[in-house]
């Protein structure tokens, strides 16, 4: 088996649905799976799992894991030499699986990548970016950007002025379309199950550096994601800050956790009071 393309579902069953079709129809020359973990939708997504897709592994699981668990839930039935974590909502463009994999068949160095992301436009969506160090966290949080300016510009570098026409080191890949080695996986483990939702991808690709491999943004594959489609805007963003948290705990140590929680409070308590 060349890829095991692994999808986490939570109520997204029309997303899903598209997310499938358009792998069946986009790829080809390449043996993959696809496995499903349902993290115990309340919608269709099942049934309309079990009755138009039978060629397509699902995986019930009686709680919502999250994004992390719930991928490894289904990274335990993977007999792929690739793993390729899919979001449900992104829909093929091209035959973007092949293209990654024979990225990656050419260049043993590269530990993961991921293709050029779209939204319903066209227009780019996020796709990669640098790894969170906290000397650069502290300058895009506070009024040193405004004096270490080239530096802060560097930092957004991904956000700015990424080109996205030609390949790239990058630090991490998002993990709507994250495709990485699974004898890399061997290695180092899969997603740190403390995580529920955002920067788990982001503490894997840490390790993936750690470990000595690279990362690389792929254009050539171009995948469309209608992000955030899956659960309310500003609890995502809640998660996401208390995620953030987390990673600079886990990467950096619990100084650093406490640094950023200072360095962003005022962008938390809002949070708080909108949710």
């Amino acid at each position: 088996m060349d890829v095991s393309i692994i999808i986490v579902n939570y109520n997204t069953q029309n997303l899903l649905r598209n997310c499938l079709n358009s792998i069946f129809e986009k790829t080809a020359g390449i043996k993959f799976e696809i496995i499903v973990v349902d993290n115990n939708s309340s919608d269709n997504s099942v049934n309309m799992l079990e009755e138009e897709f039978g060629r397509v592994k699902l995986v019930k699981s009686s709680e919502n894991l999250g994004f992390g668990r719930g991928n490894n839930l289904g990274l335990e039935q993977a007999q792929g030499k690739y793993i390729l974590f899919l979001n449900s909502d992104c829909e093929l463009i091209n035959n973007a699986i092949k293209i990654m994999f024979d990225f990656m068949e050419k260049n043993q160095n590269c530990g993961a990548c991921g293709g050029n992301l779209f939204d319903e436009n066209k227009n780019y969506n996020m796709a990669a970016g640098n790894q969170g160090y906290l000397k650069d966290k502290i300058i895009t949080s506070t009024l040193l950007k405004l004096i270490f300016r080239k530096r802060y510009n560097e930092i957004r570098y991904f956000e700015e002025n990424f080109d996205r026409t030609k390949i790239a080191e990058v630090g991490f890949i998002i993990g709507a379309d994250l495709m990485i080695k699974k004898s890399v996986l061997d290695q180092i483990g899969s997603f740190d199950q403390r995580f529920f939702f955002y920067f788990e991808e982001v503490e894997l690709q840490h390790r993936i550096l750690k470990a000595g491999y690279k990362i690389f943004f792929i254009p050539q594959a171009e995948i469309y994601h209608f992000e955030g489609k899956s659960s309310d805007n500003s609890t995502r963003k809640l998660i996401r800050q208390r995620s953030e948290y987390l990673y600079y705990k886990i990467t950096q140590g619990f100084l650093a956790e406490m640094i950023v929680r200072f360095v962003t409070l005022p962008k938390y308590i809002k949070l708080l009071l909108r949710s």
